[in-house]
């Protein structure tokens, strides 16, 4: 029998298996997103040195995105376009907000999130972890979609337990609009164990389980036994670092394994993935340096760039998918996937409602995955921050970088670094991608939680009257 014969055959193999799963259960749902992590820095992404043995089991029994992005280099708005599946730049989020906003700003009301949608499927939705969307009452995990929530409302906080009580701390963990939760244990700790209580409690009913860790990002921190592990690392930053890391494995080994005592490794679609890159950051200079707590080490290796840009550093993360004995495992997927994608998998995966009135810029990626569509799932992603501007198209990728530099063009595909600017060798690419960046920016919400310095400098990035001759 011929390849072409037997591929055939495999993908409607597949998709029967997809359409039977879906309509004997609806499968469990569980995304978990960690805070900063650079690309390189996973077993599975190539690390010798970042000890993660039980997040690459995910690599090895699923899919392994290598040309995964995220819609921001920065946690708030990246996190904005996971939860609705739609561009955050259409209603405003592009930022995070100055700390002084904090109890001003939040996920716009109206847009409703992968909580709200599978809730309405009949899914029981917790959250656990970060939860940077906001800390005015509509912009609550619990008032958008989510039963159960523990966690905090800042972009950091420390690991160790804080006993500050009073309700305003945004920082203290909470289990409701207004429940402190007494804290005890190192914070990632204590999140593997809230989302290992969960699934324990809810495994014979469909859960969506969004696990949002805080590590690594600052402020580096890790119990003294931790750091004894990696006590060869003359660097104490990188040392640091990598103890961190190695308790989030083994918060997310945790996680794994309750899934798989359960037996609910064949009923549950599992990502995993990073919020932006990593902001990488100097060694330490010397032995009896101060040990500085920002300093994160993160590696984006082989991207130029890091968080806080949109070169691929900012914005090309892990991305890792497992939907055991559904999606084939141990493959690499290539072409550009986005964090966008999520909620419309997972709509699909749980045979839920899913909008047609353009109000979602994810797409579905089972197809994609069982091999029943070929081509591009996205044929063009954009990107706006903080006066920064990209587009990707196919292996082309433009990007303004200030509001008074050039547009500059690259092909990440053939150039990951980013390194040799192709503008004047190929004008009438640049001509194209810039006009599409313009109209997509047309229909944009202008940002908002900005200062006036910040919205002068913002006005002056986002008008194609000030952007160069193509």
């Amino acid at each position: 029998m011929q390849a072409a014969t037997w591929k055939r055959i495999a993908v409607a193999t597949l998709l029967a298996a997809l359409a039977a799963t879906t309509q004997a259960a609806s499968p469990n749902v569980v995304v978990i997103l960690v805070d900063d992590l650079g690309y390189a820095d996973l077993g599975c992404q190539g690390s010798k040195s970042v000890v993660t043995p039980h997040i690459d089991t995910l690599a090895a029994d699923g899919v392994r995105f290598t040309a995964g992005y995220v819609t921001a280099p920065q946690c708030s708005p990246s996190r904005a376009g996971l939860m609705t599946g739609a561009y955050q730049q259409r209603f405003g989020h592009e930022a995070n907000p100055e700390v002084s906003l904090l109890r001003t700003f939040g996920l716009a009301e109206g847009r409703s999130t992968l909580a709200d949608r599978l809730k309405a499927a009949g899914y029981r939705t917790i959250g656990v972890g970060k939860w940077d969307l906001g800390a005015i009452p509509s912009a609550q995990p619990w008032a958008r979609g989510f039963d159960e929530y523990l966690g905090f409302y800042t972009g950091s906080r420390s690991y160790r337990p804080i006993k500050d009580e009073t309700p305003s701390s945004y920082s203290r963990l909470r289990s409701g609009p207004d429940r402190l939760v007494g804290e005890s244990g190192w914070m990632t700790d204590v999140l593997s164990d809230a989302a290992v209580d969960a699934i324990n409690r809810h495994a014979d009913a469909p859960f969506f389980l969004y696990l949002a860790y805080n590590a690594p990002h600052w402020p580096m921190e890790a119990p003294l036994e931790r750091q004894q592990r990696f006590r060869d690392v003359p660097d104490l930053h990188r040392r640091m670092f990598l103890a961190m890391m190695s308790q989030l494995d083994d918060g997310v080994g945790r996680v794994l394994n309750v899934l798989r005592t359960k037996g609910l490794d064949e009923r549950t679609l599992v990502f995993f993935l990073s919020d932006n890159g990593g902001p990488t950051g100097p060694p330490r200079p010397a032995p009896d340096a101060r040990f500085v707590l920002g300093i994160n080490t993160s590696l984006n290796t082989p991207f130029r760039g890091q968080k806080g840009a949109l070169f691929e550093g900012g914005v090309r993360i892990p991305f890792l998918v497992r939907w055991t004995g559904t999606i084939p495992g141990g493959r690499t997927y290539d072409r550009p996937v986005s964090s966008l994608d999520i909620l419309p998998t997972a709509l699909a995966a749980a045979g839920a409602a899913f909008p047609d009135d353009g109000s979602l810029d994810g797409v579905n990626l089972l197809p994609y995955l069982a091999g029943a569509q070929t081509g591009d799932p996205h044929e063009i992603l954009f990107w706006r921050w903080m006066g920064q501007l990209a587009v990707r198209r196919g292996d082309w990728k433009l990007i303004r970088r200030t509001p008074e530099g050039p547009f500059e063009l690259f092909n990440p595909a053939a150039d990951p670094g980013e390194t040799r600017n192709l503008a004047v060798a190929h004008p009438e690419v640049v001509r194209d991608l810039r006009e599409r960046l313009r109209t997509w920016n047309a229909g944009l919400a202008e940002p908002l939680w900005r200062t006036p310095a910040q919205d002068a400098n913002l006005r002056r990035a986002y008008d194609p009257q000030n952007w160069p001759a193509p």
